[in-house]
C-alpha cells in the first residue's frame, strides 16, 4: 500500500471538518475569484502558512488569481528540525480533510536523479505544517492534482542555488507547466512598524527576481522570515524557467486581525511569471 501522510495541524492551523474546512477556504478565495480578472499561469509563488485566521486571506488572494497546473512543487522551511535537511517524499498520497493528493512520482523520482542531495525522507515532513496548510487551497481549486513535497533545512547559499536549477531542469525535462509555490511567513515577533519596514525590504527583493539579493537582505537585516531559503529556491528556478515579473498581490500582518501589535507576524502574497 501506498504511504499517507496524515494531517497534522487539522483542527489547529484550519477547520478539521470538511464541510468547514470547505466554506473557510471559498470565502478566502471569493473576493479574488469575484474580481473577474484572469487566471495567471504562474511560475511561482509565495504564500503564507499560519493558522488560516491569520493569513488565509493573503493566501487565498494568491491561489485565486491561479491557474492551478497538474502538478505543483510544494517547498517549505523545516520548522521542527527533524529529519534530512533537503528532505522529499516522492511516493505515496498526502491526506486533508477534503481527501487525498497523490504525489508526483515521476516529477519527484527525476528531481531525485538531477540533484542527489535530496534524500526520501518522510519524517522531516510528518509534522510540519507549512506545506499542509496550503493543500485545501489547491483542492477547492483543481480536483485532479499531484503535488512534490519538499522541505528544505539549510540555508546554504550554494546548495539552495542548486536544488533551484535543478527544479528547473526537472520542469523543462518534463515538458508541462508546473507552478512551484514557497510556503513563507515573513518576520516574526516583533512590534508592527518594525515588521512593516523589515518585509517591505525582503519583498522588494522577490519582486526584483534576484535571490541573491534577498539572501543577503534577510541576512543583513536579521530578518525573519522563516522561508526565505524555499523562496530563494523558487526564485532560482523562476529566472532559469524565463519569469519576467513578480507582483504583490496582498500582504497584511497578525496585528490586521490580533489588533496586538508589539508581536506581530507579516504575511506576504507574491505571484512570479
Amino acid at each position: 500500500m501506498a504511504s499517507i501522510r496524515e494531517p497534522a495541524v487539522a483542527g489547529q492551523f484550519y477547520p478539521a471538518n470538511a464541510n468547514a474546512l470547505r466554506a473557510d477556504i471559498q470565502s478566502y478565495l471569493s473576493p479574488g475569484l469575484s474580481s473577474g480578472s484572469e487566471k495567471l499561469s504562474a511560475i511561482g509563488c509565495v504564500v503564507p502558512h499560519a493558522g488560516y485566521m491569520y493569513s488565509g486571506q493573503v493566501a487565498g488572494s494568491v491561489f485565486a488569481r491561479l491557474d492551478i497546473p497538474e502538478t505543483c512543487i510544494v517547498l517549505c522551511p523545516n520548522h521542527t528540525g527533524r529529519g534530512h535537511p533537503l528532505a522529499i517524499m516522492k511516493g505515496g498520497e498526502w491526506r486533508t480533510p477534503l481527501g487525498t493528493l497523490p504525489i508526483d512520482a515521476s516529477f519527484a523520482g527525476t528531481l531525485m536523479e538531477i540533484f542527489a542531495a535530496l534524500a526520501e525522507d518522510a519524517e522531516a515532513h510528518r509534522s510540519e505544517h507549512a506545506i499542509e496548510v496550503e493543500l485545501p487551497f489547491l483542492q477547492v481549486l483543481r480536483a485532479e492534482l499531484k503535488i512534490v513535497p519538499i522541505a528544505v533545512g539549510t540555508a546554504r547559499p550554494v546548495i539552495l542555488q542548486e536544488l533551484g536549477r535543478s527544479i528547473a531542469d526537472a520542469i523543462k525535462s518534463s515538458g508541462n507547466r508546473v507552478l512551484m509555490i514557497a510556503s513563507s511567513d515573513m518576520n516574526h515577533y516583533e512590534d508592527d512598524a518594525t515588521t512593516r519596514v523589515k518585509d517591505r525590504k525582503a519583498i522588494d527583493r522577490i519582486l526584483a527576481l534576484d535571490p541573491t539579493a534577498l539572501y543577503e537582505t534577510v541576512m543583513s537585516e536579521s530578518i525573519s522570515m522563516c522561508g526565505f531559503a524555499p523562496t530563494v529556491t523558487m526564485l532560482t528556478a523562476a529566472n532559469l524557467l524565463g519569469a519576467s515579473r513578480a507582483e504583490l498581490v496582498q500582504y497584511a500582518t497578525s496585528a490586521d486581525v490580533s489588533g496586538d501589535r508589539e508581536r506581530v507576524v507579516g504575511y506576504a502574497g507574491i505571484v512570479i511569471q
